[in-house]
């Protein structure tokens, strides 16, 4: 933030936004202790590469269900699965299970509040685990989302786009962080929403922006010098991740084991688009991988969520 330096400034700016325009949104508080941790921790594993649309209401589903640690660990695995729905990457429903059943078993049914003990839980990686504590806790820690980046990149380093993580991302936001822990708080949840629905990827409303004087991309003249993109996600239509979610799909729906014959059968389609498949092998690929997953198991030729 070459052009000004006045880091105060920028935080009063965006905070004062942010408490203006912020969504409201039943994770959020507006202070330190006022969303319970639980609740914290499962919104960010279900927020990884999901739209926040498509996560409100299984949230809220999940927190009425099992607003504790221990009453989701007293389940079986398969039901968090279940529960799960078509949030995409089922595996983060097993692994905020063994999250729970860690939590409930050796932290007191308490969501630990320091980094170093939330990276000790499953399926916990460094942004979960600063997330947690700044948001939940109130510490004062970086916290760099994919919203958070483009901002940072905008704002700080005047690219048009982020391009791939790096390391120097922490060191920007530690950087531009308030001192105070509770506006640290507030300056990161800021950041995030400010990249969601302000300083967005494709069309970024700069006119609305209240950081929009410190930004060193608006001082350029908004160039166009994003990073090389990356090669583009194949195609899902046919893709082994389709496969899969016509498998887990079938489970998730199942009220007993079923056969493993219908389970492949299922990752092959509607009956009308079989014709199309092009790789026989696929069905069993699949299924096998999840099995390796641990999303499914198998008894006598059987199958079902764990």
């Amino acid at each position: 933030m070459n052009r000004h330096g006045d880091r105060r400034g920028l935080a009063r700016a965006l905070g004062s936004w942010f408490a203006q325009e912020a969504r409201e949104l039943p994770w959020r508080s507006e202070a330190p202790g006022g969303v319970g941790a639980w609740a914290v921790l499962v919104s960010e594993f279900m927020l990884q590469q999901t739209q926040v649309e498509r996560v409100l209401p299984r949230f809220l589903e999940w927190m009425r269900r099992w607003p504790l640690p221990s009453r989701l660990a007293a389940e079986e695995p398969g039901e968090a699965v279940r529960a799960w729905g078509r949030l995409g990457y089922p595996r983060r429903a097993l692994w905020l299970h063994g999250a729970a059943t860690e939590i409930a078993n050796e932290h007191g049914d308490v969501v630990p509040r320091d980094v170093e003990t939330l990276l000790g839980l499953t399926g916990v990686g460094p942004y979960t685990a600063r997330a947690v504590a700044a948001f939940a806790y109130g510490e004062r820690h970086p916290v760099v989302d994919t919203n958070t980046r483009r901002v940072i990149a905008r704002l700080v380093r005047g690219r048009a786009a982020a391009g791939p993580p790096r390391a120097g991302d922490l060191d920007d936001m530690a950087a531009l962080l308030p001192d105070d822990p509770v506006e640290a708080r507030v300056f990161n949840a800021a950041a995030m929403e400010l990249g969601a629905v302000v300083c967005t990827a494709r069309a970024p409303r700069c006119e609305e922006c209240p950081v929009s004087e410190w930004c060193e991309w608006r001082g350029a003249g908004y160039p166009d010098n994003a990073p090389a993109k990356r090669p583009t996600q194949a195609r899902f239509e046919g893709s082994d991740r389709q496969a899969r979610g016509r498998i887990m799909a079938l489970l998730r729906s199942a009220a007993a084991p079923v056969p493993r014959s219908e389970a492949l059968r299922a990752a092959q389609g509607p009956a009308g688009s079989r014709a199309k498949a092009v790789d026989p092998a696929q069905p069993r690929r699949v299924y096998d991988s999840l099995l390796a997953d641990g999303l499914l198991v198998e008894f006598e030729g059987r199958a079902r969520l764990p």
